[in-house]
């Protein structure tokens, strides 16, 4: 079977994981080349021992790789402001390039496999938004679907030790960025992230809490609408789970609440959704499922592009 070529942008965790998961899960893409600044970097040694092309020279030394031709696909996991640079020169190479964009700089739209990855498999850039988004959009986009819901917001807490330096430079992005993709992906009129990092020892699990605050509807076809997500997003990240049952609220119009930003008399349903996502280990512990659920978010839309692109030509 014919596969298309990819290039990774990054050979930090978030790179080296998602080349393992290319290396081993591939169904049309395959690796082409893996490229960093640093000449020390533990991701690029790795890559090079598994047999795949290697650059220290950033973008401009994967234009000079022999591979470079036959890349299809470029895999960006470096920060917002890296990014930029890189598509642009990356396009004035190869207009038609696409880019898979693992940072929050959201040049090209915002894209959740399970809630709108059908819709952009066209698009030469695509974000994957943030980790806390791929975990918490696709419960807000549940909610969305019964009932109208007039504000979304999400804490992330994952481990401080699965927090690189491409992470903690992009905090400010990764909340921007995560709550206009609530509203712009999960349907809500009014969105909010918060994202905390967690020191503890030994290290936990990504944590997630969702709140919606929706038109009153039937809580059993919320329920059954969260479930069937989580089962959607289950395949292509097993260790995606609910903690516990939904949990509801009713907030009476005789007892409105202040939501900032969104109105001083706020009533309805309130649904509040926890999950746990736990990594695969491919590549980081099982503790780093932030890290892994956007590797296999990413890889997922790409796969899926891949196909089309295949069957096209």
């Amino acid at each position: 079977m014919k596969k298309l070529k990819a290039a990774i942008i990054g050979p930090g965790n978030i790179g080296t994981d998602l080349m393992i998961k290319i290396l081993r899960h591939g169904q049309h893409l395959e690796m082409g080349a893996m490229v960093g600044i640093d000449p020390t970097s533990d991701g690029l040694a790795r890559a090079a021992r598994l047999g795949v092309a290697t650059t220290h020279e950033g973008v401009e030394g994967l234009a000079r790789l022999d591979v470079f031709q036959d890349i299809d696909f470029v895999f960006d996991a470096t920060s917002a402001g890296a990014h930029v640079r890189n598509d642009a020169f990356l396009r004035s190479l190869k207009p038609g390039i696409r880019v898979i964009d693992l940072t929050p700089a959201a040049i090209g739209p915002y894209c959740i496999p399970v809630v709108n990855g059908q819709a952009h498999l066209d698009a030469t850039n695509v974000n994957m938004v943030t980790c806390g988004g791929q975990a918490t959009i696709p419960m807000v986009a549940a909610v969305s679907r019964v009932a109208k819901v007039h504000y979304g917001e999400i804490i992330a807490s994952i481990s401080s030790k699965s927090a690189g330096p491409g992470t903690r430079a992009n905090i400010d992005e990764f909340t921007e960025t995560t709550s206009k993709a609530i509203e712009v992906v999960g349907g809500a009129a009014k969105g909010k992230a918060i994202i905390i990092l967690n020191p503890a020892e030994p290290p936990l699990m990504m944590r997630d809490t969702v709140y919606t605050l929706s038109e009153p509807v039937d809580e059993a076809l919320i329920a059954e609408s969260v479930a069937r997500q989580a089962e959607a997003v289950q395949q292509y990240v097993p260790g995606y789970r609910l903690k516990q049952a939904v949990q509801f609220d009713r907030i009476s119009p005789d007892r409105p609440i202040h939501i900032p930003g969104v109105g001083p008399r706020m009533s309805g349903l309130k649904t509040s959704i926890f999950l746990e996502v736990e990594g695969a280990a491919h590549y980081l512990p099982a503790y780093a499922g932030n890290l892994d659920i956007m590797t296999s978010a990413a890889l997922r839309t790409a796969e899926s592009m891949a196909q089309r692109m295949l069957a096209q030509a």
